[in-house]
């Protein structure tokens, strides 16, 4: 219970800082009165309204649906490495970026995030049929080799369209490190119910994970069916990282750091860990983009470029920490 309540109180900072630092600062008091009193008339309540609380909803959507989502894999395929990219969905959504600046021309960040979301999904879909969850037998180390080879390929072709075609390059520079600046041209409505979509599938799928970590013999024994279980949390992964993808492009390492500490708070119980992970996603998110806005100011170092500097390390450090032969 103190956990929940100090990681809240983290949250509701996070929010506050996030609406009340940038070009212009603000004072917690116009935070709030443009939340709970908007002014039309009044400039401050402006550019909190159009610029800043846009960027707010798309670090929420995208911070907790990599939380969830690294989560949910961590759990399904007993792995504290395990992360949302492992299935292949920035390495989809990045070709299905290319593809569509090749094919158009054109470079806004509509056009990204439309494209972004389903390039994301059936690299998603695509990992899971060659790692065999049709046949039901998608084990970890399955979707792991899946989900490596197909990052290589879509890796591979992403660079070779990059440098023959020189126009795609300067459109990919800007989506493929990952920025909140430009929320507000984004789908976030459509993307927010996605993410929800899917946050919901983790949630009622979560008791069947924890079955199915139990092993696939025993799991059946207890009635889970394993490529159920493997589809849902396919599903669950699919929306909420598509749909962090497309509203803030590839954001690295969230999904990896996030359910250890999440693991922390809230102890083993899945559905617990998906509430503090959602919570803490969110909350890195935040703090990586107000530090990016801080550091340079007046300009900015773009979030996913923020979680990698913090990101990184930190992976380094779990891994060394892992014990030969541990899988969770």
């Amino acid at each position: 219970m103190k956990s929940a309540a100090i990681l809240g109180l983290i949250f509701l900072f996070a929010v506050v800082l996030t609406l009340g630092v940038g070009v212009r600062d603000v004072t917690p008091i116009d935070v709030f009165q443009a939340i709970f009193a908007y002014d039309e008339s009044n400039p401050v309540h402006i550019v909190i309204g159009s610029v800043r609380m846009p960027r707010l909803v798309a670090a929420l959507i995208a911070g907790a649906g990599l939380g969830i989502a690294g989560t949910i894999m961590q759990a399904l395929t007993r792995n504290p490495l395990a992360d949302p990219g492992i299935m292949g969905v920035n390495s989809g959504a990045a070709f299905a970026v290319v593809i569509a600046a090749l094919l158009t021309g054109r470079s806004d960040s509509g056009l990204m995030s439309a494209m972004a979301f389903p390039g994301a999904a059936l690299a998603a879909a695509a990992v899971f049929m060659l790692g065999g969850g049709l046949r039901g037998d998608a084990g970890p180390v399955r979707l792991a080799l899946a989900g490596t080879a197909l990052n290589a390929m879509l890796l591979s072709l992403v660079s070779a369209i990059v440098l023959a075609r020189n126009e795609t390059l300067e459109i990919l520079r800007f989506w493929i490190t990952g920025s909140l600046a430009q929320a507000g041209a984004r789908p976030l409505a459509g993307m927010g119910i996605a993410a929800a979509i899917g946050i919901g599938v983790a949630f009622l799928i979560a008791p069947r994970i924890e079955a199915l970590s139990l092993g696939s013999s025993l799991a059946r024994g207890l009635g889970t069916k394993p490529a159920r279980v493997q589809a849902g949390a396919l599903v669950a992964i699919t929306l909420t990282t598509g749909a962090a993808v497309a509203v803030a492009g590839p954001i690295a390492f969230i999904g990896l750091l996030v359910p250890p500490l999440a693991r922390r708070v809230a102890g083993h119980a899945l559905r617990f860990e998906l509430m503090a992970a959602a919570v803490i996603g969110a909350s890195i998110l935040l703090y990586a983009d107000t530090l990016g806005r801080i550091l340079l100011a007046p300009s900015e170092i773009r979030v996913g470029i923020m979680t990698a500097l913090i990101g990184a390390p930190a992976f380094v450090i779990i891994a060394r920490r892992l014990r030969p032969g541990a899988t969770s």
